[in-house]
């Protein structure tokens, strides 16, 4: 690759790999600006290659950090201001544990979060999500990244046959409650379990520990079966990328072929991050 550049200078990007299997990080860039196209278009060359992109370093307020997601496509936008989201631009949400009067800022405040995509219990769930660090805990609060293109191509060929045409059912909140809800009790969807990218062309392993509920077809117990097996094979340690935060990073990933999760951190620290989401198609 070639030396860090300027913002409307050769597209050629100044990048470093996070893992052999995922992820990005792009140097050189200061995202705050308006980007020329031929760098728009670089850098989405290198995230549908590389699903997770990481850019360190960046200072912007609310109206550039939108102005850079919508490089990556359109941008999820909520009807209604909910106490997470920016009173000023209804594509910004927070992720927060702080409170201010007694009430907390931001949605997702603690605690440890499984394995998932994001709103896999929709019908279109949203195709990419971006979070810029604000505040970080000392210690804690990780985002960890599976690559679910390549859990899906190092199952065995036999599994990967039968997976072809099976779906599963996705609901939101499903956790630690897997078998007790009926499907009207939230929201929820059904998806294939292995999903094509309308980019890439790739096959991802679509299921996930936090929201995959069952499989279609198929006794809750051979469900139950299968699905553990899925899990706990796109879940190794040795293909999970662990991001340890720093105020300033911009962390952008492809939720079609991408799960994440978060490792728990102290009460006592306070964590700040805004998020804004891309619209997504259904998934094929």
């Amino acid at each position: 690759m070639s030396s860090s550049i300027e913002n409307t200078a050769s597209p050629n990007l100044k990048t470093r790999d996070l893992t052999a299997i995922i992820g990005a990080e792009v140097q050189g860039i200061n995202v705050a600006k308006e980007l020329s196209r031929e760098v728009a278009q670089a850098l989405l060359d290198v995230w549908h290659e590389k699903s997770v992109l990481l850019l360190r370093g960046q200072d912007l307020n609310e109206d550039e950090q939108v102005r850079f997601a919508e490089i990556f496509g359109p941008l999820s936008r909520s009807e209604f201001i909910k106490p997470h989201h920016s009173k000023t631009n209804n594509a910004v949400m927070f992720i927060s544990n702080i409170r201010e009067d007694g009430k907390l800022i931001g949605a997702h405040p603690d605690g440890e979060m499984h394995f998932h995509t994001d709103q896999c219990h929709q019908e279109k769930p949203c195709s990419a999500t971006m979070l810029y660090g604000m505040e970080i805990p000392s210690q804690g609060g990780n985002t960890l990244f599976v690559n679910a293109y390549h859990a899906y191509e190092t199952l065995p060929e036999d599994v990967r046959a039968r997976l072809a045409d099976m779906r599963a059912l996705n609901a939101y909140g499903y956790g630690e409650t897997r078998g007790t809800f009926s499907r009207g009790d939230v929201s929820s969807a059904v998806h294939p379990i292995v999903r094509t990218h309308p980019v890439t062309k790739r096959k991802a392993l679509y299921v996930n520990r936090l929201m995959t509920a069952s499989i279609e077809g198929m006794s809750a117990d051979d469900s139950e079966e299968l699905l553990t097996y899925l899990f706990d094979h796109q879940e190794r340690e040795e293909f999970v990328y662990a991001h340890v935060w720093q105020v300033g990073d911009i962390v952008l990933w492809d939720n079609r072929c991408v799960l994440h999760a978060r490792s728990d951190f102290g009460p006592e620290e306070r964590r700040l991050l805004r998020r804004v989401t891309m619209l997504g198609e259904k998934p094929m």
